[in-house]
């Protein structure tokens, strides 16, 4: 198989089609394909958001639950594996609540991310296009999540902005 290591990072609000866009993308290389997911299941309707994800994806997909360790995750991916992480935002929030050193999970993960070893499409919320948040937590969570897309964003190959469903370049 040729090289066709790069990196896609797709970006949007909720509800934007980030994840179906991405699972498409994905999906023109050949199997099999990893889908790494940083859910975890809090409660019963985020257990019910997580098996219907899973139930819609097709044959081909092996899921792999990285809730904290995605850098390994994707470190531990055979070359050349077309690869979905979904998502950043939620990846954050585990180390957010687990109260590790953020800085230190972000060089750890761009370096890996700067280096891909195959189709790699990365998916992430856009949280800063709103109203200041009216708490500590959630200013520190989106300032935290704007600084982490940013990073990302700076090594991606291309950049896709999700808008109702509809993809712009961005980079």
């Amino acid at each position: 198989m040729p090289d066709r290591s790069t990196l896609t990072f797709i970006i949007g609000g909720a509800r934007s089609g980030k994840s179906a866009h991405a699972e498409t993308l994905a999906t023109t290389s050949p199997p099999p394909w990893a889908y790494i997911a940083t859910a975890e299941a809090y409660d019963d309707e985020m257990r019910e958001r997580i098996a219907l994800h899973r139930s819609q994806r097709s044959e081909g997909w092996t899921t792999i639950d990285a809730p904290l360790d995605l850098a390994g995750a994707l470190e531990a991916l055979p070359d050349n594996q077309p690869v979905l992480v979904d998502c950043l935002t939620l990846w954050l929030t585990n180390h957010m609540l687990a109260e590790h050193d953020l800085d230190l999970e972000y060089r750890r993960l761009a370096d890996v991310l700067s280096q891909p070893r195959g189709p790699w499409f990365v998916v992430s919320n856009e949280v800063g296009q709103g109203i200041v948040p009216d708490n500590a937590l959630a200013r520190r969570f989106r300032d935290a999540a704007g600084r982490l897309n940013q990073q990302v964003a700076a090594i991606a190959d291309t950049v896709l902005l999700m808008v109702a469903g509809l993809p712009l370049k961005v980079k």
